[in-house]
């Protein structure tokens, strides 16, 4: 029933079809806040499974399977991709278990059953007329549609595909907000392209296309659900925890806002939650078990964010009907574009070739950036876990709106930007350029030196105001010491998995770089067969940045 080129298309079919269609889901977003991300979030879920899909080294379908779930589970965005992400693995695990006796028609329906099962099971209090409707509808259609004998599994698809659509025109009778807005619900609408994609894919069906409908001037009302009585910040985490300690973990949570999801099993989860009190509801995680890669978004600064993007985009419009030579200029060659923090590392980027943003850049940043570059072909080096979601979708929008070839290299750290532009090179196809820097910066282990500005629980233990803390790929290891003590054990751990070479840089807390030079002869001193690098990077909040390679 599954094997691996099935897998595959799948795979690329609902990531396409997501990316596709991104900018009008994102407009339809009003609901549970209107924070026009839907879209992105379900579309960098989707890419995130087909990414780990593509990386898993394995002929065996299952292995394949256990790879690309747990793709969706670890890169699910907001509340929509979690969602997704169960609903994936769901029923693919289904269609995995399958024997060969059983009939496939059969089997996919039940896959669909299965799927708004585990989505309704995974939502705290689910609400009708969101994307749990729409997905549970076309289940249901396609179950009675296996029912005939004679149907085949496209029979099924285009049933659940057909019905998914009506109930996504119904969506606006069962919730009010959507009525109010005029619009369909965003997350429904990601349910009806995929099931519309998979229906194109497996019968050669156009299914029929409803007139584009986004979201008119936001209601007063809706802003005032959203700055004034909803929840003010969406908090995500992944979590390591036994299965036991989720329904602890659920009744702690779901008195603190709303917007309950948990998905996952055997020990991962990925949490997502609306919370006015973000730090009970890390402390939640903390009681259930090993809360990590911790994202806090603030609504009211988002629905600022997209709506500077809306001008941006009426802007350009309006440039290219005043002039549409000038607004769609001849494009040749490549570029890089990389955020950097500190008047170093931005010196070190620009030597390199690299068109430098400052650190953390927006959407529209990003966008405004590519197209700027004049080239055919941009690798983006995002250099920050949430500036890596941003380029994301930066990229998507000017491939579509622009026709530029992007990729975006998943560096999350500075010092691995640094090492993938250091094997940057444009003379060599764009698709081997790309796949150099992607394994260069996936190989860099990095990490930091920082001091605690204000009292926090970390995964290393409590700190106070001023303690020096210790960071590796993201996470705190170390609370307390000397930022020599601290420094030394950073890179002691980093160095104890091997490697060939050290890459220091000094932030501007360490102008003189006294530091990085106590560092490198401790290194030169214990390892002598490593070689060390060390630049001024000038960077805020890091005395020291430290890469092996």
């Amino acid at each position: 029933m599954l094997d691996l080129a099935l897998l595959r298309r799948f795979a690329d079919v609902t990531a396409d079809a997501l990316g596709a269609h991104r900018e009008e889901i994102d407009e339809l977003n009003v609901y549970p806040v209107p924070d026009a991300d839907t879209g992105t979030n379900l579309f960098l879920t989707a890419t995130s499974a087909r990414d780990a899909l593509y990386q898993v080294e394995t002929d065996d379908a299952h292995d394949a399977l256990a790879a690309y779930a747990r793709g969706a589970l670890l890169g699910a965005r907001g509340n929509s991709g979690v969602i997704l992400a169960e609903m994936l693995g769901a029923a693919l695990r289904r269609l995995a278990g399958a024997d060969e006796g059983q009939r496939r028609a059969s089997v996919f329906a039940d896959a669909l059953r299965l799927a708004s099962a585990a989505a309704y099971a995974a939502v705290g209090t689910p609400v009708e007329g969101t994307m749990l409707t729409v997905c549970r509808v076309a289940a249901e259609a396609g179950v009675e549609r296996a029912l005939d004998l004679t149907a085949r599994t496209r029979d099924v698809v285009a049933a659940a595909a057909d019905a998914a659509r009506e109930a996504l025109e119904r969506t606006p009778d069962q919730l009010a907000r959507l009525a109010e807005a005029g619009v369909v619900d965003a997350g429904g609408r990601g349910v009806s392209v995929i099931f519309d994609a998979i229906d194109r894919a497996l019968t050669g069906r156009r299914p029929f296309e409803a007139p584009l409908r986004q979201r008119a001037p936001m209601p007063a009302g809706l802003q005032a659900d959203l700055t004034e009585d909803g929840p003010a910040y969406e908090v995500m985490f992944l979590l390591d925890a036994p299965d036991t300690s989720i329904p602890t973990l659920r009744s702690a949570l779901a008195p603190l806002g709303d917007s309950l999801v948990v998905v996952g099993g055997e020990g991962l989860w990925n949490v997502h939650v609306h919370v006015d009190d973000v730090g009970a509801a890390i402390e939640a995680g903390i009681a259930a078990g090993r809360p990590y890669r911790v994202r806090v978004t603030h609504f009211a600064e988002q629905l600022m964010r997209h709506g500077a993007e809306q001008l941006m985009r009426h802007g350009a419009e309006q440039l290219m009907r005043q002039n549409p030579e000038e607004a769609t200029p001849t494009r040749t060659g490549r570029a890089v574009v990389a955020a950097a923090s500190g008047p170093g590392l931005r010196e070190l980027f620009e030597a390199a070739g690299a068109v430098v943003l400052e650190d953390r850049p927006t959407t529209a940043d990003l966008v405004a950036a590519l197209v700027a570059t004049g080239a055919a072909e941009v690798i983006v080096l995002p250099n920050d876990f949430r500036t890596m979601r941003y380029a994301e979708a930066a990229a998507r929008t000017v491939e579509q709106d622009h026709g530029l070839r992007v990729a975006v290299i998943p560096s999350i750290a500075q010092v691995q930007g640094l090492a993938a532009m250091a094997v940057h090179d444009a003379a060599t196809p764009f698709d081997r350029d790309v796949l150099e820097m992607t394994a260069t910066a996936r190989h860099a282990r990095h990490g930091a030196v920082t001091t605690a500005d204000r009292r926090a629980l970390t995964l290393a233990g409590p700190c106070e105001p001023g303690d020096t803390l210790g960071v590796i790929d993201g996470e705190f290891v170390r609370v307390g010491g000397t930022l020599d003590e601290v420094a030394l054990d950073v890179i002691s751990r980093l160095l104890g998995g091997g490697g060939e070479m050290v890459t220091l840089v000094s932030g501007a807390e360490d102008a003189e770089g006294t530091l990085a030079q106590a560092a490198r002869d401790w290194v030169e001193e214990r390892h002598p067969s490593v070689d060390v690098v060390c630049y001024a990077g000038g960077q805020t909040r890091y005395p020291l940045l430290v890469a092996v390679e």
